[in-house]
Parts: C-alpha cells; sequence; structure tokens
C-alpha cells in the first residue's frame, strides 16, 4: 500500500527536554572516561614509547607524500595513491618475489572459490578458495608431492582455467573500489592509512620465539622435504591445526623463500573488507564503515599479528567472512561458502574451532528458509573436509586429535599430562576487560596499553549495539566468544578475533546513537590505540619496524638482533647445499628457543617440545665426563649444533671436546658447532 506525504498540522508547543535522547550520549562518554581515568590512574604515560609514535607518524607523512606526488603527476585520488605507496614498500621491504608469489595464490584462491560463489564479489571468492586450497593441502601434507613445480602448475592452471571468472572478479572489484573512493574520498584515504600504519608489520623478518620454534616448522618442511614428517616425538605441535601454516607454505613454496609478510598484509586486507561490508550490513554508512576499518589498523595487537605467524590474524579475516552470511540475504550457495570458511576456522585452532561451533547456529537459523538434507549434508561434508585433517592424523597417529591439549582425556603417550601455561590464569570475573587493558603484562606478552583500549573506551558503544534490534546479534555472538576463550584462559591474544568481529556493531551502534560523540569517543580509542602500538610486543618497543627501513629490506641485520640462530641456521643449510645434502639432524642446546623448527625434519631439542630428548639430556646432563652426551649425539644422529655458549652446562662443554666437534661460526653469542662426520678420522678436540 502507497502511502504518499500528508500535510502535517502547525506545532506551537514549546520543545521540552528529554532525558532519553542523551543516555546514549551519556553512555558513550561514560566509557570514554572510564578508559582515560585508566590510563592516567594505571600510570600508562611512562610506558609509552615515544619514538615509536615518532616513527608511525614519519612513515605516514612519507606515504602521505608519495600519494601527493601521484596526485600531481597523475592525478590520483589521496586513497589510491596511498594504496600504490604501501605495496611498494611491501615489495621493496619484503621482497618482490614473495609478494607476486602471494599474488598468484590470492588469484589461484579467487578462480577457485569463483566456482562455489561465481556472483560475489572477488575478496569473499578469495577467502573461500584460500579455505578450500588449505582444506584439500591439509590431506596431502604427508606425501611427498609438495614442490615448487607441483604447487606454481596447480596455481597456473587454476587461473588460465578459470580466467574468464577471474578478469570479470577483478574488473568488478576495481570498479567497487573506484566508486568507493569517488563517493567517500576521506574516508577511503582514512582506512587506507590506517591499515598500511598497521602493515608495518609485515616488513619485519619472522623473529618472534613461537613462530622460530614451531609455525616455520610445516612451510620449511614443504620446502625441504616436500612433506610433513608428522613426528610428535619430535615436535608435540607437529600434528596441530594447521591451516594457517598451509597457506603460509604455499607461497613459500612457489618463491623459493618465505613470504609471511605478503601474506599477512593478503589476510589484513581480507579482515578488512569483512569489516567494510559488515558494518554495511549492520546499517553503517561509509564514514562508520572507514572508522570501523581504522579501528582494526590502529589496533596493537594488528601490527603485532601482521609481525609474525600466529593464528590470530586469519582467523579474525575468516571469523569476520564466516559472520557476514548472518546479516545477508538467505542463500544455499552463501551458506555452503560459510561452511567451508568455519571448516577453516576449525583446520586454524582449536579456539577457532570453538568460535565456529558458536556461529554455526546462528547462520543456520538465519538462512533456515534454504536449509534442506541436501543442504545440511554438502555444508556438514564441506567443514569436515576442509577442518579435519589434522584432527584425523593426530587421532591416527597420536590417540590424541588435540595433541598435546586435553592429553589428561586422551592419553596420548606422547606428552605426559596436559598442557596448561599457568602464566595465563589470573581469574575470569567483571574486571577481567579492565584488567587486561591496563595490567597487561598479566594476560599477554606485552607492556601496559598493549591490547588497545577497546573493551573500556568502547563499552558505552558495546551496551548501545546491545540495545539495537540490527546490531544486537552480532554484538552478542562477539561477547560470547570473547567470554569463552577467557573462561579457561585469561590470555589476550585468544580474545583478539572477537574483539575485532565486535567492531562493526560498536562503531554502527555509536554512530547512530549519538554521532558526535560516537565519533569523537571512536576517534579518541583509534588515537589511544595508536599511541600504545608499540606495547603490544617488544620487538615493536625497540623499533623492528625502523630498523627494518633502515635495513632497506636486508633480513639479516634485523635477525642479527631478534633470532641470531636463524642465521645460523640458514648458514647450515647452505653447507648442506654445498655438500649434497644433510649429513645429520641440528641439535639446539641451551637457547631462549626451544626448537629451530625451519630445520624441518633434522631440527631436534630436548626441550618440552620433545618430552622424550628433554628425559634423556637430563639423564646425560649427570655424566660429568661428556661421554653420555657423545652417546646421546650418536644414537639421535646429531652432526650439526647451535647453542648458546655462556650457557652450557660443564658436562655438554665436555661432551663438544670428547666428540671433536668443530666450531664454525658466531652470531651474537649464538654458535654453531659441527660433528665429525661417523666415517672421517677423528679430529683434534677443539675447546669450546
Amino acid at each position: 500500500m502507497s502511502q504518499g506525504p500528508h500535510p502535517q498540522p502547525v506545532s506551537v508547543a514549546t520543545p521540552t527536554f528529554r532525558a532519553d535522547a542523551r543516555w546514549p550520549a551519556v553512555v558513550l562518554w561514560a566509557g570514554g572516561v572510564a578508559c582515560l581515568a585508566g590510563i592516567l590512574g594505571h600510570g600508562l604515560p611512562a610506558e609509552w614509547v615515544p619514538a615509536r609514535s615518532v616513527a608511525l607518524l614519519v612513515i605516514a607523512l612519507g606515504a602521505a607524500g608519495i600519494a601527493r606526488i601521484l596526485h600531481r603527476v597523475r592525478g590520483l585520488a589521496p586513497a589510491h595513491g596511498l594504496a600504490i605507496a604501501w605495496l611498494l614498500a611491501l615489495a621493496w621491504l619484503g621482497g618482490p618475489l614473495p609478494m607476486l608469489a602471494v599474488a598468484l595464490v590470492a588469484l589461484a584462491a579467487i578462480a577457485t572459490g569463483s566456482l562455489l560463489l561465481p556472483r560475489a564479489d572477488a575478496a569473499a571468492q578469495c577467502v573461500t578458495g584460500l579455505a578450500l586450497v588449505a582444506g584439500l593441502a591439509g590431506w596431502l601434507l604427508p606425501l611427498p608431492v609438495h614442490t615448487r613445480g607441483s604447487w606454481l602448475a596447480v596455481a597456473l592452471v587454476l587461473v588460465v582455467w578459470r580466467h574468464r571468472a577471474l578478469q570479470a572478479s577483478l574488473r568488478t572489484a576495481l570498479a567497487q573500489w573506484r566508486d568507493t573512493v569517488a563517493a567517500a574520498p576521506r574516508p577511503a584515504t582514512l582506512a587506507v592509512m590506517l591499515l598500511g600504519l598497521a602493515a608495518t608489520g609485515c616488513w619485519v623478518p619472522t623473529a618472534q620465539q613461537d613462530d622460530v620454534a614451531y609455525h616455520l616448522l610445516l612451510p620449511w618442511s614443504l620446502q625441504l622435504d616436500g612433506r610433513l614428517a608428522m613426528d610428535p616425538d619430535v615436535h608435540v605441535w607437529a600434528l596441530a591445526p594447521w591451516a594457517a601454516d598451509v597457506l603460509q607454505a604455499i607461497p613459500q613454496l612457489i618463491a623459493g623463500a618465505e613470504a609471511r609478510g605478503a601474506l599477512n598484509a593478503l589476510w589484513l586486507l581480507l579482515c578488512a573488507c569483512a569489516l567494510w561490508r559488515l558494518a554495511g550490513a549492520l546499517g553503517g554508512d561509509r564514514r562508520a564503515r572507514a572508522w570501523t576499518v581504522a579501528l582494526f589498523g590502529s589496533l596493537p595487537l594488528t601490527a603485532v599479528l601482521a609481525m609474525g605467524m600466529q593464528t590470530e590474524l586469519p582467523t579474525a579475516a575468516l571469523l569476520c567472512w564466516a559472520a557476514l552470511p548472518g546479516c545477508t540475504a538467505p542463500s544455499r550457495r552463501t551458506l555452503l561458502a560459510a561452511c567451508a570458511l568455519t571448516g577453516m576456522l576449525a583446520a586454524t585452532k582449536l579456539v577457532a574451532f570453538g568460535f565456529a561451533m558458536l556461529l554455526l547456529p546462528w547462520l543456520a537459523w538465519r538462512h533456515r528458509s534454504v536449509l534442506d538434507a541436501r543442504s545440511v549434508a554438502a555444508g556438514l561434508g564441506l567443514l569436515l573436509a576442509i577442518g579435519g585433517s589434522s584432527y584425523a592424523y593426530a587421532w591416527a597417529i597420536a590417540g590424541n586429535p588435540v595433541l598435546p591439549l586435553m592429553n589428561d582425556l586422551f592419553g596420548s603417550p606422547w606428552f605426559g599430562g596436559d598442557f596448561v601455561d599457568e602464566r595465563w590464569h589470573k581469574g575470569f570475573g567483571p574486571t577481567l576487560p579492565w584488567r587486561m587493558t591496563f595490567q597487561t603484562p598479566d594476560y599477554l606478552e606485552a607492556h601496559a596499553g598493549g591490547g588497545g583500549f577497546v573493551l573500556v573506551a568502547l563499552g558505552g558503544a558495546w551496551l548501545l549495539a546491545l540495545a539495537r534490534r540490527r546490531t544486537r546479534a552480532l554484538a552478542a555472538l562477539a561477547l560470547l566468544m570473547l567470554a569463552l576463550p577467557l573462561l579457561a584462559t585469561q590470555y589476550l591474544r585468544y580474545a583478539y578475533p572477537a574483539m575485532v568481529l565486535a567492531l562493526p556493531p560498536l562503531v554502527v551502534a555509536a554512530f547512530a546513537s549519538a554521532p558526535r560523540s560516537g565519533h569523537v569517543v571512536v576517534v579518541a580509542t583509534c588515537i589511544a590505540n595508536l599511541l600504545f602500538q608499540a606495547n603490544g610486543h617488544w620487538m615493536l618497543r625497540t623499533g623492528a619496524v625502523k630498523e627494518s627501513l633502515v635495513a632497506l629490506g636486508r633480513d639479516a641485520p634485523l635477525l642479527a638482533e631478534y633470532a641470531p640462530e636463524r642465521l645460523l641456521a640458514q648458514a647450515v643449510r647452505e653447507r648442506w647445499s654445498a655438500e649434497g645434502g644433510p649429513s645429520g639432524n641440528l641439535l639446539v642446546l641451551d637457547l631462549d628457543t626451544p626448537m629451530l623448527a625451519e630445520m624441518a625434519s633434522r631440527a631436534r631439542a630436548p626441550s618440552w617440545y620433545d618430552p622424550s630428548l628433554a628425559a634423556a639430556a637430563n639423564i646425560a646432563d649427570a655424566d660429568a665426563s661428556g661421554a653420555a652426551w657423545v652417546a646421546l649425539w650418536q644414537r639421535e644422529g646429531i652432526a650439526e649444533l647451535v647453542l648458546h655458549a655462556e650457557r652450557l652446562p660443564a658436562p655438554r662443554r665436555a661432551a663438544l671436546r670428547l666428540a671433536g666437534a668443530r666450531h664454525e661460526a658466531t652470531v651474537e653469542g649464538i654458535e654453531w658447532w659441527r660433528l665429525p662426520r661417523p666415517d672421517a678420522p677423528a679430529p683434534g678436540a677443539i675447546a669450546p
């Protein structure tokens, strides 16, 4: 029924004050004031690192300068110029070949995703295609089929086969980007600037401890051995959910070099696209969408995760894309794509598996009109096919599908008891968001403020989002995902994906309920996050991004400072290549890093990563002569040792002398020693 305009009677009543019209602004300002009180009350200004803030400002001005030049020379809009500036920086500091390899993988993913989502945009096709590729590759990991040639061929075949669909998707994506910039140049420029500042973490070479000891294992196993050994006796995390590392491995194989920085930049872009679309689906205008992306880019953990191989960045992107179908019209294909993404979440980490299980019932309810037995079977089949490989292999090999977690329940012989990190059990309660924000070192390897200020500063926005019908479901779901992992372990990084998912409803609710106050509080939160970005990780506090710029893209100077053992591992591989192959395994002794995962199946370490070898090392240390250590090295096939000489106990020093080990190189106090070949005459002993 049509309802046209009708004349309205003129009212001459005196305007009255309505208290309920002001309460959203009061609620918003309450969160902002509480955050400011927390910053001052907990002495966070003393934790601020001005040098990092200055470095960010200089980088931003440099990127803006390049954009300005491109505007004058080519007439490009500032957002276009900034995007080009960030891409040039990534190619220069992260390497052009890894960047091209990731671009090829992204094109192949779009081609694959277009099979399931032929009418979707390129970003949706890309993230869906990545899930499909990672799911298939997970089942193939133990087979010796992973080479540069094989994966290059797969990518090229996909691109050539689907070239028409690929061209159409890219043309549409380019047109959408141009239209967005033309319609909202300032919001687009803001989003690109903040996203680019977060991506500066992609410039830093891989040097975080978990990456060096664990996440590099799968990519380097495929590069060196063509397969994953899947040996929990050597590395207790060898069978843990691996989808994120599988996607790290594929461009590394194609490029012949690590491509972590470029791949993380792709995850940042995909997550930003999902946030933009979520904010729009919730009713946000372009300004709200831009500030949602800006808040994401400003979070200290966004830059930290861009700097490493932890799974929370891809988890955040996958979670946002998987949640998007819950805010759109029901569709069988969209629901199947959501099942593929939830499968990818399950294959990424056990916490992400939990996110997927929370998301599925809501998605099923939202798409109930297109649900039938065939759709349910196909969706569950996709979920299991993409998400099940690591759990199936871990159960078959180790008897524990989530090894080393929950081992009290499964009793796998490869790990004694259950894995529990007592550092992150400070207690769950209503004050936890406040404590995580201002007492961050108790909940993350970071300094105060290193988790950002969203949980407190936008606490009022969360109430508004729960009160609004359009944002309520997603805000409640994000709140549930935020709380459940923290019930078990109060570790802030695990809450990051849910925090990112919450940004669209928070910003949209704040801007819709009290536009002026919402804008001020969101902008202030963004600025506070940027000011304390360096507190998210010690490498940012010591200027790793600035040092990457100074090093002009060379990794060696930064690795010498942050992970010198990686330079020695590279030297060992080069020696093996010159000698026609390895002569044995490599043992790590007395380093901060519990293992050199990049040595793949050759890596050994007497640490909790290898409990059986750690037990044998304790027995060997009881023999002051060093003979027990020499026997242990022979039994384990050790040919190389990377060690911290100053920390080496006397029995291990004695073993070096007794075995006739030869010193090869030293980097920042970390040493490389070689043991004589079994068939070589014993050389003279060389004391450390």
